[in-house]
């Protein structure tokens, strides 16, 4: 599990923990939060995405400030593992990273992304965290049209909720899948993740 790899990272490498962090990349800028499961991967997939200028990864939606990889991989914050994506909305809206974000994560499983598995309200789960009611609605109409398409039978589970604190992560989960490439790689091939993807989405995984 991701756990024990990050553990390992841990006890490798000076840790930096930071408070909450909402960072304007530019004027006209804009900040969407998902979670998706295991945020090395979240936070890979996204900033694949053109328009897109920086994902963090963090923990949003829990009861305890400054949270620690520790405490929330220990089940003991409720937080999720999100990312933070801030973007550029004349190249990519808010809109198409919602569209884009449901072919990214299992949206048929709660509490639980893939290999990794939280128990309830556990931080692997897959979530929405909007910042304006504007970001709400988009979501909301995303959500239905992908009711209206889905291939599979299963119903979706992935819930739309207001964004509340989000604290950045230890310095080292930031850009994992750069900086440890190998163990990335079988870290996510191990964990099904892209085989999953493909058995809901078809061609659509992961675009």
């Amino acid at each position: 599990m991701k756990g024990s790899f990050a553990l390992a990272a841990l006890l490798l490498g000076a840790v930096v923990s930071v408070g909450p962090q909402i960072v304007a990349e530019q004027a006209g800028s804009e900040t969407a939060i998902f979670a998706g499961g295991c945020f090395w991967c979240t936070e890979h997939d996204f900033e694949e995405i053109p328009g897109v200028l920086r994902v963090t990864s963090g923990y949003i939606g829990g009861h305890v400030a400054n949270p620690t990889y520790e405490q929330v991989a220990g089940h003991h914050t409720g937080h999720a593992e999100a990312v933070e994506v801030v973007f550029d909305p004349k190249r990519v809206t808010y809109r198409q990273l919602v569209d884009r974000f449901w072919h990214l994560v299992d949206p048929t499983t709660a509490d639980r992304q893939f290999c990794d598995w939280g128990g309830v309200g556990g931080p692997y789960r897959s979530e929405i965290f909007y910042l304006t009611n504007a970001q709400k609605r988009d979501a909301e109409a995303s959500l239905q049209e992908v009711e209206k398409t889905k291939a599979f039978s299963e119903p979706i589970v992935t819930k739309i909720t207001p964004a509340t604190t989000f604290y950045r992560a230890e310095e080292y989960h930031q850009d994992y899948w750069k900086k440890n490439q190998i163990h990335y790689k079988m870290y996510r091939a191990g964990c099904g993740r892209d085989r999953r993807l493909a058995q809901l989405w078809g061609a659509a995984a992961g675009k």
